[in-house]
């Protein structure tokens, strides 16, 4: 017991750590002074920029779209499948720093609007548009981002990943966004545009440790708007930069940017710490993990006393061998116990209607099962950290691609269990089915934001690459794992089948199939809400998500609380003689998906500020596609859990 206590004390600290170690597979990179430049440390720092975004809209654009100052050697880091799926382009700016070399006020370009040409007119108003709508730089330095750091409640600082671009004055006098930082921004309808950044880059030096050089710890910078009074000779200090909201003359805007060295004690491998301590969410984690414990508690204590005294006294009372010692009342009162879920032995293993429907679902299911706990289990250990951008999507979608041997393997032995001939029809359904509603939706979806002109719109080529994946590398492995799943013979059940089906007596509200189904989510979603939260902001609100650990332990108790809720519901309906338990098992614990999406509408219209039709439909588009892969990933596990306890409770039943 203390080997196995300490076993589980080892694995808690790993999952739940977050600056234990930094990432596997990425080596740190060494800076130092220009005139000091050897083999393996570098004296030049680049910038590279990411596309621009906004919790305002759900179309992300590239940075050269708006128009900012572009590098003349634009070189784009290599990217990888996860990047281009999520609509990340990174490139390289014209921002270049040397090491250990602080810089004041350097001019970057200048840009030159002139409102009677149509060109310029329109990418003025598309820059204004931007501000409108708080777009936000994303910068990086050495695979970090810069980050914008400010005050907040209670004396706390947020580090934010990104800076807009600019802010609004409305008409009416009202700030809006990042406006509200500067007393001198106050002109109504007048957009500030931040065209001068601060950035100081701290670092720590190897001169006492066995490498050379310095290796970069932070980056941050502060925005400020600046109307510089001289092309050529800048002091970035003056009024702000405004742009009207009415504006029918020219304008020159010019950007520039100075830059600090810091030294600090900061260890390379803890330099993101400062980003995630300033989102303050472990104790709501905690709170959170606390929460589903207690249900995962209060579902355990229910399961163990139906296995170990409402099922102990059942199923022996059931195997007693009738013998004639006992009186004409026992008999009779025995007879009396004669009823429940032993009653409809018979008839419990009965095959479902559209059994290949089910049978296609689970595969998929157990796909998306396998593939979720890897994907997690990898996060956990850091090797998809956000530092490795990419690295997320990249192994799900390999991971998915791969495991269509699973997939095809238990539809198989299920829709062969369910006494199906139509072999051939549910090897393709499980192959193409479902990735075909995923695909055929994130087609849409991507075709939107094509017509949108939106940086995250997918490349054809990377289209045709998914495709292949999907049919030249999952279809053949999931009619692999089919070809050995009706190999096997039929799964055997402990009772035989009657001849003809039993009529179900009639049933109670709470054990009608409609109210169990919809009593069976709650509590699963009970126990994930409030990660749920942490996860939509992460996605449609841009914030970091780091939390891995975190989100094993939810993942191992929604687990446990689908299969618990499900068996608990399960042995209701039988008691009450509806031996239909095969879709309601896999609808039960499904719908928690359908809490899901209700969840997310309510986000929608409680959280965000999204604007426009576009960004509304895109919004519903990629939900649904996060709704059924929930709704299959949850059904399955209802099914299976109920499915061995069916099988375990009547495989101690004697049925003569």
């Amino acid at each position: 017991l203390k080997s196995r206590c300490k076993q589980f004390c080892c694995l808690s600290v790993i999952f739940l750590s977050v600056s234990g170690f930094y990432l596997p597979g990425l080596a740190p990179v060494s800076f130092c002074e220009e005139d000091k430049k050897t083999g393996d440390c570098q004296s030049e720092i680049q910038l590279f920029v990411n596309r621009l975004d906004s919790v305002e809209s759900v179309l992300p654009y590239e940075y050269d779209v708006f128009d900012f100052c572009q590098d003349e050697e634009e070189k784009r880091p290599s990217e990888n499948l996860g990047q281009v799926l999520f609509g990340e382009r990174i490139e390289t700016s014209p921002y270049r720093f040397t090491f250990k070399k602080d810089e004041a006020c350097q001019k970057v370009c200048t840009k030159s609007y002139d409102t009677a040409k149509l060109e310029d007119k329109a990418n003025l108003d598309f820059l204004k548009r931007g501000m409108q709508l708080n777009y936000q730089h994303h910068w990086i330095v050495d695979n970090m981002p810069v980050t914008w750091c400010y005050d907040v409640e209670d004396n706390q600082k947020y580090c934010n990943p990104g800076f807009p671009i600019g802010c609004l004055v409305t008409a009416e006098g009202r700030p809006k966004d990042a406006c509200v930082i500067n007393s001198e921004f106050n002109k109504k309808n007048t957009f500030y545009v931040f065209n001068h950044v601060d950035i100081t880059i701290t670092y720590h030096s190897g001169e006492h440790e066995n490498w050379n050089g310095a290796r970069l710890v932070s980056a941050r910078l502060e925005p400020k708007s600046v109307k510089h009074s001289s092309e050529n000779s800048q002091t970035c200090q003056g009024p702000p930069m405004e742009i009207p909201g009415e504006f029918s003359s020219n304008l020159n805007l010019t950007y520039s940017y100075s830059v600090t060295f810091e030294a600090n004690l900061i260890k390379w491998a803890s330099r993101w710490d400062y980003i995630l301590v300033s989102m303050p969410h472990t104790n709501i984690q905690w709170f959170s993990i606390m929460n589903s414990l207690v249900i995962v508690l209060f579902l355990s204590g229910m399961v163990a006393m139906i296995m170990l005294r409402t099922l102990h006294k059942d199923i022996a009372r059931y195997n007693q061998v009738d013998q004639v010692q006992s009186s004409f009342m026992h008999l009779t009162e025995d007879a009396q116990e004669e009823s429940g879920w032993k009653q409809v032995h018979g008839d419990v293993f009965r095959p479902p209607q559209k059994g290949m429907l089910l049978s296609v679902f689970l595969g998929q299911g157990t796909q998306i099962f396998i593939m979720t706990f890897i994907t997690l289990f990898l996060a956990c250990l850091g090797f998809l950290s956000p530092a490795n951008r990419g690295a997320l999507m990249t192994c799900a979608v390999v991971l998915w691609v791969l495991l269509g041997t699973p997939a095809g393997y238990v539809s198989a032995r299920l829709y062969k269990s369910f006494g199906g001939e139509k072999w051939k029809t549910s090897v393709f359904l499980t192959a193409l089915l479902c990735p075909g509603i995923v695909f055929a939706d994130f087609f849409l979806m991507n075709l939107i934001l094509w017509v949108e002109g939106s940086s995250a719109a997918i490349p054809f080529g990377t289209l045709v690459a998914v495709l292949g994946l999907w049919f030249g590398i999952s279809v053949p492995l999931t009619f692999v794992g089919a070809y050995f799943g009706f190999k096997k013979p039929v799964i055997e059940h402990p009772v035989r089948t009657n001849q003809i089906p039993r009529q179900i007596p009639e049933q109670s509200f709470f054990t009608k199939p409609v109210p169990g189904i919809i009593m069976g989510g709650i509590l699963p979603f009970g126990c994930i809400f409030i990660q749920l939260f942490f996860i939509l902001n992460s996605i449609w609100s841009h914030q970091m998500y780091y939390m891995f650990g975190f989100l094993f332990l939810v993942f191992i108790i929604l687990v446990i609380t689908c299969s618990e809720a499900t068996i608990l519901l399960c042995y209701f309906h039988l008691c009450a003689e509806d031996y239909h338990w095969w879709w309601r098992s896999f609808l039960t614990s499904g719908f928690t998906a359908v809490y899901l999406f209700v969840y997310a509408i309510h986000y929608f219209f409680s959280k965000l500020q999204i604007q426009g039709a576009a960004s509304t439909i895109l919004y519903f588009g990629y939900t649904m596609i996060m709704v059924l892969i929930f709704f299959l990933f949850t059904g399955t596990i209802g099914f299976f859990a109920c499915f061995w306890f069916v099988h375990k409770i009547y495989s101690v039943v004697k049925v003569d």
